[in-house]
């Protein structure tokens, strides 16, 4: 059973604004005519809200005014007032680690590019503060040695930055389907949370679990948000990444979430809104308080035991944030 969001109506639940007031340098990725109604527009209305939904898609760049390297990797650290570095591998090994330590002292591990030499964002998400860039070799088996080390010191122009680009894990374009997807369902609506509650039904209603690729899935996996779009289902990391995506391309900061919901490993997400704040749940709203939002349970778990799990709020518990 598929538990929808309610639409919301500025007099019954939010008497507050809730515009994400963020002034951004960005690239926009397209747009609809104001005059038309574009298909799949969502249950809001077929009357264009008073929001733009106009997509605004960051672009990650990496020019170099900032970097630290050598023979084995290279570190483009010239944006991270933007919640971002680049990484670059220019080794010759064929499995490479690269870990990230910031100020709270969470351990990010990745894998890099090791096929060729490609520069790869990988956010700060820990804030203000130092960051200890590693860049492992593969030995043998599964002992590594590190090539390159180097640390950082990142003042972001804004917390919400890191939440806002793509990265590693939540990839998009300009061009991406989900992106579409959203500037479409985003058309009928007048605040975020608005948009926040139509991608969120969307995703739910559209996207189906694929049991098979979750017995088979690989640790390295990283998410296509446009073959999740196409293909319709996906693992809860699918789930969390498109909508992620689509949120961030509205110029809505979305965290994508990694951690466990009791026993099992998963991915959700939260997303912030002003006069709200970050809104760690999703599932239902009683005009005070949200249970989690998780696209992946609410879309494929029954609404009594979804209920009782969510419920006992120790049964999510966050390890990364992407």
């Amino acid at each position: 059973m598929k538990h929808k969001l309610k639409s919301f109506t500025k007099n019954k639940i939010l008497p507050l604004s809730v515009t994400v007031a963020l002034i951004l340098s960005t690239s926009a990725c397209g747009f609809f005519h104001k005059s038309t109604v574009p298909e799949g527009y969502g249950n809001l209305g077929t009357e264009k809200g008073t929001r733009d939904n106009t997509p605004v898609c960051l672009v990650p760049s990496h020019p170099g005014t900032a970097t630290k390297d050598n023979e084995f990797a290279s570190v483009d650290y010239s944006n991270s007032s933007e919640g971002y570095v680049s990484v670059r591998y220019l080794g010759t090994s064929p499995k490479v680690k690269l870990q990230i330590t910031g100020p709270d002292e969470v351990v990010y591990t990745y894998n890099l590019n090791s096929k060729e030499p490609t520069d790869e964002i990988f956010p700060l998400q820990s804030g203000d503060g130092s960051y200890m860039i590693n860049v492992f070799e593969n030995i043998e088996g599964k002992r590594y040695s590190i090539v390159f080390s180097t640390q950082i010191e990142v003042k972001l122009n804004s917390e919400f930055m890191p939440f806002l680009y793509p990265n590693q894990f939540v990839t998009f374009t300009e061009d991406s389907l989900g992106v579409k997807e959203a500037e479409q369902l985003a058309y009928p609506c007048d605040n975020d949370l608005e948009v926040i509650s139509q991608v969120y039904n969307y995703v739910i209603e559209n996207i189906s679990y694929d049991h098979d690729k979750a017995k088979s899935v690989e640790s390295s996996y990283l998410p296509d948000i446009d073959q999740v779009y196409t293909d319709k289902k996906g693992i809860c990391l699918d789930y969390a990444a498109l909508m992620t995506a689509m949120l961030r391309s509205q110029n809505i900061p979305t965290k994508m979430e990694i951690g466990y919901a009791g026993t099992t490993y998963h991915a959700w997400l939260s997303a912030y809104v002003t006069d709200i704040g970050w809104i760690n749940g999703m599932i239902e709203f009683d005009g005070v308080d949200w249970s989690l939002m998780d696209p992946t349970l609410a879309s494929t778990t029954k609404k009594s035991k979804l209920r009782s799990f969510l419920d006992e709020g120790d049964n999510y518990s966050v390890k990364y944030i992407y």
